[in-house]
């Protein structure tokens, strides 16, 4: 796992530690010390610690006009040990929110398995997104991590599978990215 980077081909747009509105403004990374660990596989330097011991992120584009962030996962979601969604939803997604970014996408190929508790964090996320004019968008998921979503009934939160598990994203512009997911979403929301 320490060689799995976060995405980087768009930093010459966006870097969440040099944008003053991002949870990570400030963050410096090392480039050779291995301080972070998914249980005791070691990750990359580059990944951000939001307050879960198993799952890391890195916001990789922010775009506060259009009201939009995309962000990277890796690790283990783990909500029955660590309510790692109320981690993420107290320590990233408001302070977003509080920016007008209302519009939430979450690549999670490398998110390597699921645990559930309650859907409580999920709901009050959805809500406010939602009053928004927000949507979040699962983008790569792997099949077992979005069947345990599937079983725990959250995935009635997210808007997921069909073209948005397949999307060849790492090839796009992050502009482009969010036109085509957009797209999407609002066809399956009718909109």
């Amino acid at each position: 796992m320490h060689t799995i980077e976060p995405f980087w081909n768009w930093r010459h747009k966006y870097m969440s530690e040099e944008d003053e509105r991002s949870p990570f403004f400030g963050t410096e990374h090392s480039e050779i010390y291995f301080t972070q660990a998914v249980y005791d596989h070691l990750i990359h330097p580059q990944w951000d610690d939001f307050g879960s011991s198993t799952l890391y992120l890195k916001i990789i584009y922010a775009d506060y006009e259009e009201g939009y962030a995309v962000m990277e996962l890796i690790g283990e979601w783990n909500d029955l040990l660590h309510n790692d969604v109320m981690a993420l939803k107290r320590n990233i997604v408001e302070e977003m929110m509080a920016h007008g970014i209302a519009r939430f996408i979450l690549i999670g190929e490398n998110v390597l398995n699921f645990h559930a508790s309650d859907d409580e964090y999920y709901n009050e996320w959805f809500e406010e997104v939602s009053d928004a004019e927000g949507w979040i968008a699962l983008l790569n998921f792997r099949d077992h991590v979005i069947e345990d979503f599937q079983h725990a009934g959250i995935d009635q939160y997210f808007v997921l599978g069909g073209q948005l598990n397949a999307l060849s994203w790492r090839t796009a512009e992050p502009e482009t990215l969010f036109a085509l997911v957009n797209g999407l979403v609002m066809k399956r929301l009718g909109a």
